[in-house]
Order: structure tokens, then sequence, then C-alpha cells
């Protein structure tokens, strides 16, 4: 399976930059404190473990954490940060690479399982994360919610980020339950842009997702703070356990 790699180096040069917002430790430390509570003592594997924003801070806690990723650039500037050491990391494709071990969870953050742009792949990246937990162990996934409640009938552009020196639109496609993410932003007064395919994925299709590969839904949030899921939520974070 031979995968584009969208987070190449021009991207992973101005990647923790463009996401700072998203690493305040205000933000950070709840998904930390939620995969601690579920990890226990155990190891985890991060999936597209990136520059190591969850990871790190995982680490940091004593807990052994492997990552995965696509990209070598991206992890080449997770290695070049403090503590990155004591994180273990492999360069492949997050729905078919395998490490060794068994790990206690297997966790995908911040919309990543939608990178995987078809419904097959999203299927096998939850088969790989169950050969990867031991008994009882869980997979963890945070994404959003399709946002078409709010796409006018006809349309197919939703802005997600409109600032001073950053702009997003979300192009829709329901046919295909594709979407395209427009990103604009202001690097040192150059206007960089990049446009990323994705698949949008409804809870109740993971679910199944997950059944498929031997999993059972155990709990579903609206956020890492562990809010209640309802029908005005915007993202959720599920968790899945193996027998």
């Amino acid at each position: 399976m031979n995968r584009t790699d969208y987070f190449g180096p021009d991207v992973a040069e101005y990647y923790d930059e463009t996401t700072a917002d998203l690493s305040d430790p205000a933000v950070v430390g709840p998904t930390v404190d939620f995969l601690a509570r579920l990890a226990g003592d155990g190891p985890a594997l991060e999936f597209a473990v990136g520059t190591g924003r969850v990871a790190l801070p995982r680490a940091r806690r004593g807990v052994r954490v492997h990552g995965i990723d696509l990209s070598e650039a991206m992890v080449s500037k997770l290695r070049a940060k403090d503590g990155s050491g004591a994180i273990d990391t492999t360069i492949g494709d997050i729905a078919t690479t395998r490490v060794d071990g068994a790990f206690s969870l297997v966790y995908l953050v911040f919309n990543t399982i939608m990178n995987l742009t078809t419904q097959a792949d999203q299927v096998a990246c939850f088969r790989n994360a169950a050969r990867h937990l031991a008994p009882g162990g869980r997979f963890v996934v945070e994404v959003m919610v399709p946002d078409l409640r709010r796409l006018p009938h006809g349309e197919t552009i939703r802005p997600f980020t409109v600032e001073p020196d950053r702009w997003g639109f979300d192009e829709y496609d329901v046919v295909s339950q594709g979407l395209v993410s427009h990103h604009l932003w202001d690097a040192d007064g150059v206007l960089r842009r990049l446009s990323m395919p994705f698949r949008y994925v409804w809870p109740s299709e993971l679910d199944l997702m997950a059944e498929l590969a031997g999993m059972t839904l155990e709990e579903r949030w609206s956020g890492w703070d562990r809010g209640p899921f309802t029908d005005v939520s915007d993202s959720h974070v599920s968790v899945w356990r193996l027998p």
C-alpha cells in the first residue's frame, strides 16, 4: 500500500507553530490524563505520533510509548526534542505496520483516522490496532463529528478557522464521504497553502469497524474531559476494548 505523505518537510517545519494551541498544557493535559487512566502501568502505542505532542508528555510520566508515523519529516522533529529518547518510533502506515510487543493501549488523536481516505483503510487501521493489543487492551480514537448539519443545501464548503494570519476551509463531498481540508497561513510574510484529503466517518460506522476487529465500545465522550456525548457534540473520544 503506497500512501501519500502529506506531512513532508514543508509541513513539518511549521506544524508545531501552526498547532501551538493544541500543545498548551490546558489542552494536552486532559488528553494525557485520560490516556494514562486507561493504560495503567502498561505500554502504549500511538498511531500517527507526529512531532510528539501527546507522546512526549506521556513518556515524561514514565509510560513506555512507541509511535508509528508515515512521515519521516515529522518524526525527525520529534527526535530533535528533549525526552524523545524515551519514545521508540517506527516509520510506517498505521493501517498495516506491525511492531513487536503487546500494548495495553493504542490511541489515535486529532482526527487522524480521517487521513485514511477509504473505508477499507479505516477498517484495516482498527484491525491493526486490535493486533497490537494485549487481552483487555483498549483502542482510543479522537475525531470530529461530520459538520453536515451546518452545510446549506447545495453548498460544499465550510470555514473552520478564520484568523488574521490563518484560514481554513473544509470542502465536502457528501456522496463519497470525502473531505478536502484547505489550510492557508502566513509564515514570516509568505502565504503558504496546504490542501489535504480526508474521509469523514460517523460514530456508528466506527463502532462497526471496531466490531469487525473484535472490539466493543466501552465509553464515548465529547472530549478528553469526559463530558457527555450528545446530539450537538462536534467531536468525540471513543474507547473500544478487546475482550
